[in-house]
């Protein structure tokens, strides 16, 4: 099995004047065959650099965060309404905003 590379994340930043509500993100989710679920965190608090066995997205609803992809020293900020799409495989940490976040995350079902 290949491994996939921080250069195959995918990033969809929300482009409209309203941010999208819990409700509408995690409808989306659904329709796209992902398992949503909901987690927020503290300011500042930090994951460890990890990977998954699985293809995750995740939103921010509110806040933000940043992933640093360790092997590519990439780092990429998400706020309210940003979707990220992390490949299998995929190392990297996470560092949660200033003012903590609320995420959706989902892999499919």
């Amino acid at each position: 099995m290949a491994v996939a590379t921080a250069n195959q994340v995918r990033v969809t930043r929300w482009r409209g004047g309203q941010h999208p509500t819990l409700d509408n993100i995690t409808r989306q989710m659904r329709t796209e065959g992902l398992r949503p679920y909901v987690w927020t965190n503290t300011p500042n608090f930090r994951y460890p650099v990890r990977s998954h066995g699985y293809d995750k997205t995740l939103y921010c609803v509110q806040g933000s965060l940043e992933l640093v992809f360790s092997k590519t020293r990439q780092r990429v900020t998400l706020r309210s309404g940003d979707r990220v799409d992390v490949p299998r495989g995929v190392r990297y940490g996470t560092i949660i905003g200033p003012t903590g976040a609320q995420c959706v995350e989902g892999s499919q079902l």
